[in-house]
């Protein structure tokens, strides 16, 4: 979808969120197994908090494509973006733009490296 690439930041986050998330709960539930929903759901929440999304873009920058670099900058240095409690402004802009690189690469159906990607992410 060369469209995708036009796409406001915001919107391409707002897709690759729960790409990310989706991505996170698959692994959880395949290296833990059967767990409470609200034990999953407390792994899950560890996972996609900004604070994480933001070391994950530090495992996953030297990789990255020019293009890449660049939706992942367009994401992160958004305007509006306003931070949670929870997270600094650094990592909340982080975040968001590992979530406008997935919500791109998702749109662009490209699932192999979103893969690649996030395996280097969730390494421990």
């Amino acid at each position: 979808m060369e469209r995708a690439k036009l796409l406001n930041p915001l919107t391409l986050a707002f897709m690759g969120d729960s790409v990310y998330e989706v991505l996170v709960r698959e692994r959880i539930i395949e290296s833990m197994g059967s767990l409470s929903p609200k034990k999953l759901h407390a792994l899950t929440v560890e996972r996609v908090k900004a604070a994480f999304q933001s070391e994950g873009y530090e495992r996953i920058k030297d990789v990255l494509t020019q293009e890449e670099e660049e939706i992942y900058k367009r994401g992160r240095n958004s305007s509006c973006i306003t931070a949670p409690k929870s997270a600094s402004m650094k990592e909340y802009r982080s975040a968001t733009g590992i979530e406008a690189l997935f919500g791109f690469l998702y749109l662009n159906r490209d699932n192999e490296r979103i893969n690649q990607l996030f395996d280097l992410i969730w390494r421990e």
